[in-house]
């Protein structure tokens, strides 16, 4: 396969670049684009042309799942975050994006704390070669296959925001209210010390703040930990059902503990077991309501890093509904949750068919 360089096949416009501080933006409709999209919108524009803006620093370089690049269109402003690449003739504009989205970078960005992918690095950038007719039909696949993916994220957040609005159905006119502390066992933090020195390739998985979404666990990226250091922490241990709830990052998202973790530990999570009398589902879906989250935002503390402890999380008043209503709701989104395992299923199956046909094309 014939390769061209990005500076052969692509005007350059990095030139036309202006940033502005936030406080001078003056607020209108054009995008202001930084290197991983939209910023800000603002009173005027730069470039009225169907681009690619190519992440110099900031962008997500290495990732599998956060491009590096992203088409734009029409009259926008961008900052000197991002390179900004018009195709010549003979180069579809999608095509180059796709062949950038995804591109490995390794060896050619520079910077520890802050990665950046210099002019100099993007000139000698290299993508296949193909005629136009051969470019069109992978963008019209690809595009395809894209819209098939949006379309199942889209029924995923519908099933969530039916599950929010069945919650405020039930649950809105609730009067009586107790402190979440009141309701557990106990609302503690999980293990607090240094960990890295326990860390194994297999053992006891140890649950992070990042493995946290809200009313489910993301097990994609777990840690393990030597069992003899898990063991120096067992009133911490959780069982199925904990809740366990953001610290930091994004404080106060929570999910329950499927029964496979039970005797697994975390890091620095905050944990809540209940008392035998809520339903767990019903408790987790309120700390993750609106309601729990104007109870977070209040309680929130730190500006670089903002967090909630345990003692503050104790302290949030949760509406008593009557046990069967909240296993009614428990059912309900039980139910929910078996149509979101199929459309997850079905994007995990377009999201591999599309990381294929990807290295397929352009390796």
């Amino acid at each position: 396969m014939d390769m061209m360089y990005v500076e052969d096949c692509c005007e350059i416009l990095d030139s036309m670049r202006v940033p502005i501080v936030a406080s001078e933006r003056e607020e209108g409709e054009y995008p202001y684009y930084g290197a991983n999209g939209i910023q800000d919108y603002v009173a005027d524009y730069i470039f009225d042309d169907e681009l690619v803006l190519l992440a110099e620093d900031g962008g997500n370089f290495g990732s599998r799942e956060r491009p590096i690049a992203y088409r734009v269109s029409g009259k926008c402003w961008v900052n000197n975050h991002a390179h900004v690449l018009k195709p010549k003739d003979e180069l579809d504009v999608d095509y180059l994006c796709y062949s950038l989205m995804f591109y490995k970078v390794d060896g050619m960005v520079n910077g520890a704390t802050r990665q950046k992918l210099t002019q100099a690095a993007m000139r000698k950038m290299q993508i296949p070669s193909r005629s136009m007719d051969e470019q069109k039909q992978i963008v019209d696949e690809l595009n395809h296959i894209m819209k098939i993916k949006k379309q199942r994220q889209k029924e995923l957040v519908l099933l969530d925001n039916l599950i929010k609005a069945r919650f405020v159905e039930m649950f809105d006119s609730i009067k009586e209210e107790k402190l979440l502390g009141e309701i557990s066992e106990f609302v503690t933090v999980g293990i607090a010390n240094s960990a890295t020195h326990a860390y194994a390739e297999s053992g006891i998985p140890m649950l992070r703040n990042q493995n946290i979404r809200e009313n489910y666990l993301d097990d994609s990226d777990l840690i393990y930990i030597k069992p003899e250091f898990a063991a120096k922490y067992e009133s911490k241990e959780l069982k199925e059902n904990d809740i366990i709830v953001m610290r930091t990052g994004y404080p106060g998202v929570a999910c329950l503990v499927p029964k496979k973790y039970e005797g697994c530990q975390t890091f620095t999570t905050l944990i809540v077991r209940l008392r035998s009398d809520n339903n767990p589902s019903y408790v987790c879906n309120y700390i993750n309501s609106d309601f729990g989250k104007r109870f977070v935002d209040l309680e929130k503390v730190g500006v670089a890093q903002q967090n909630v402890g345990a003692r503050s999380l104790a302290h949030m008043p949760i509406k008593i509904a009557p046990r069967e209503l909240q296993d009614k709701f428990a059912t309900f989104v039980k139910q929910i949750d078996k149509s979101k395992a199929a459309v997850q299923k079905a994007l995990d199956e377009t999201q591999m068919l599309f990381d294929s046909l990807m290295q397929e094309y352009f390796g």
